[in-house]
């Protein structure tokens, strides 16, 4: 007996950063929006932009080309932030990500996702889902619940709280 095994298929939006398309699951995406100038949080990693008041949310920007180690862009008309809708601590939270360029939308099978392999020093594995081949391109698959610790978190919550965007 032959059963069929129901694909999964997932839709993702695709973004560049430097040479690569990286992908996050779009149930995740809240909105994209060009580059505002945002509120620095002192005492926090470089790559994390500061926070900006999106509707009377304070929302932490992160420069996903410094987080993964990349050469630092200039920001300008071109500059896209992606906001996102984050699991830290059982918490959702909001968070934008800063990238080259929106690319597409794609579909992607669960069952066409393989696992990361080790890319050195370049990209750290950790906020690698998987990797996905869709047509000639392959494209990265972020885990991004993975690209802010509890810790880095929890001192932009204090921070916004006191000094509101």
């Amino acid at each position: 007996m032959n059963e069929e095994k129901k694909q999964v298929i997932n839709k993702y939006l695709t973004f560049v950063l430097a040479t690569e398309e990286y992908a996050v699951d779009i149930l995740r995406v809240q909105e994209i929006k060009g580059w505002t100038k945002v509120t620095s949080i002192p005492n926090t990693p470089n790559y994390i932009c500061g926070v900006i008041n999106l509707r009377g949310l304070i929302v932490p920007i992160i420069d996903l080309r410094l987080r993964f180690g990349l050469e630092r862009q200039e920001y300008g008309l071109m500059t896209v932030v992606v906001v996102l809708k984050v699991l830290s601590s059982g918490r959702e939270r909001t968070m934008g990500i800063v990238v080259d360029a929106v690319s597409d939308v794609y579909d992607i099978a669960e069952s066409d996702i393989k696992p990361p392999p080790d890319f050195g020093s370049v990209i750290s594995i950790e906020f690698v889902k998987g990797l996905a081949t869709v047509g000639e391109k392959m494209v990265i698959l972020l885990d991004i619940d993975k690209l802010l610790n509890s810790q880095e978190l929890a001192i932009i919550e204090n921070v916004s709280h006191h000094h509101p965007a």
